[in-house]
């Protein structure tokens, strides 16, 4: 039988790290109620400012094709406020 402590390596965060992350979560909370608030320009700011806050977790991660789904959102959503 494999242990499985043998397989996980133990580290501590970085501050950047740590940071990154809940920014990462703030910005998920957004992304999350913001279909409720869509009817109203709140939803599309709070779209903004989720793409916006979780940008950096993606990025410290290394996970790119979340990044550019980000910054795709973000970019939609202000054109959006833009032409309301």
């Amino acid at each position: 039988m494999v242990n499985l402590k043998t397989l996980v390596k133990e580290r501590k965060l970085t501050p950047k790290e740590r940071l990154s992350n809940r920014l990462g979560y703030m910005g998920a909370a957004f992304i999350m109620i913001s279909p409720y608030l869509l009817p109203d320009n709140i939803g599309a700011i709070t779209y903004v400012f989720g793409g916006l806050l979780s940008l950096p977790q993606v990025f410290v991660a290394k996970q790119w094709n979340l990044v550019i789904v980000n910054i795709n959102v973000t970019l939609g959503y202000l054109i959006y406020l833009y032409n309301a």
